[in-house]
């Protein structure tokens, strides 16, 4: 692929994207969406980037998340979800949609051609575990570099996650060792950052972020440290997993619940209307 056949803006978003994450001044913050309408929605409450959710994609098309869409399937909602918006996106392409580095090359191709300029790479082997080896991911983040390149599209940003902390993998007191042999490794392979689910102790992020090669990713959650606390102990970027997605479900269920229970409507009060939600959309163009 040259870059000729690339969609349009893809090298600009790319550079934007990858100022983003670079700023000094505070963390780049992600909020996933999972089909074209919830990307609308975040990047009109100001989002300068968006991020997929593999778990609210593969939801919204009837399948559980952990690779339970193909590639080409997820490839279709990242090209949904690039045209609906005017701000970079960057797609979680879980383990690859494969083992191999010419799986990751595969995928990566698919997603640059479908608008993304970021790939979220897991060093799972399988949900909740093994974890590839060191060797093995470093090898498949390689393959990522060189097939974005190979697809004119250098720039794209290759954030690399680790499960080492959010499947518990080996004891837990030579984690952060683990992680960080994980971070050194995976830089020389051309990551250009480090997510790392599953861990919010501030004292542990303010050790491994003062230590890691790479920028570091956490995954925020509900009741878990706030966006001020997480930048302090280093963090760069931050992201919400398929938090927004089970917001908006559960705002369905309930609201659901409330009809077919009391036959009142109260959990629909304060939903955005429907001509700004229409509108949103409206007009929009296949591959603008």
């Amino acid at each position: 692929m040259s870059n000729r056949t690339l969609p349009a803006r893809s090298a600009e978003h790319a550079a934007t994207l990858r100022a983003l994450a670079a700023a000094d001044d505070a963390p780049l913050l992600l909020p996933n969406a999972w089909d074209a309408g919830s990307a609308a929605v975040i990047a009109a409450a100001g989002a300068a980037a968006i991020a997929t959710t593999s778990g609210g994609v593969s939801w919204s098309a009837g399948r559980g998340d952990g690779q339970g869409l193909d590639r080409a399937a997820m490839a279709e909602a990242v090209r949904r979800i690039a045209a609906a918006v005017d701000v970079p996106v960057t797609a979680d392409v879980e383990g690859g949609y494969g083992p191999a580095p010419e799986d990751v090359a595969e995928t990566v191709r698919a997603v640059v051609a479908a608008g993304a300029v970021g790939v979220n790479l897991e060093d799972s082997a399988a949900p909740g575990g093994p974890l590839f080896t060191v060797a093995e991911q470093s090898a498949r983040l390689r393959a990522a570099r060189t097939a974005a390149a190979e697809a004119g599209l250098p720039g794209l940003l290759v954030n690399a996650r680790t499960d080492v902390h959010l499947f518990g993998v080996g004891p837990a007191d030579g984690r952060p060792a683990e992680v960080l042999r994980r971070a050194e490794a995976y830089a020389a392979a051309g990551a250009d950052s480090l997510f790392v689910p599953g861990l919010l102790d501030l004292a542990a992020l303010k050790e491994l972020t003062a230590a890691s090669p790479l920028p570091v990713n956490a995954m925020a959650v509900p009741g878990g440290p706030t966006v001020a606390e997480l930048a302090a102990a280093g963090v760069r970027r931050i992201s919400l997993g398929t938090a927004l997605a089970q917001a908006a479900y559960t705002a369905a269920h309930r609201a659901a619940t409330e009809l077919l229970g009391t036959g009142t409507y109260g959990a629909l009060s304060g939903a955005l209307d429907y001509g700004t939600l229409n509108g949103l959309l409206a007009g929009r163009r296949p591959g603008h």
